[in-house]
């Protein structure tokens, strides 16, 4: 039961994050795009740069806060998803880079929203 309700809480997290993004006139190239080292949530491109995007989502506090949950285990996987993404997509010429967007439900009813840009800090080399 808890899984399911988690997961319904991801796919709310992921359309929000991806109408966010769009208001930002970004581009979404991909959701849900699965890979041997993982899911990338949302692949996106702002201003030509590729961003591979993690949604982390909270309904309550009861847990911390959602980007608290961007572990560098996480960033790890993101970045092994992302490169088997470049080479796939046939991307190796383009620029890009992990970003995570925290997604909090309010007590108030407002959604909060905190954009992390460029969580990952290795190089991005073959």
């Amino acid at each position: 039961m808890l899984a399911g309700w988690r997961q319904r809480t991801g796919k709310e997290g992921e359309a929000l994050a991806a109408l966010w993004f769009k208001k930002k006139n970004w581009k979404i190239l991909h959701t849900g795009y699965r890979t041997p080292y993982g899911e990338i949530d949302l692949v996106c491109e702002d201003g030509g740069e590729i961003v591979f995007v993690e949604v982390k989502t909270r309904k309550s506090g009861q847990f911390g806060y959602p980007e608290e949950s961007v572990t560098s285990k996480k960033v790890h996987h993101m970045q092994k998803a992302a490169q088997w993404i470049v080479q796939k997509e046939h991307w190796l010429d383009r620029l890009w880079r992990l970003d995570a967007l925290a997604i909090s439900f309010e007590k108030t009813g407002e959604v909060a929203y905190v954009h992390i840009p460029s969580i990952d800090a290795g190089e991005k080399t073959w």
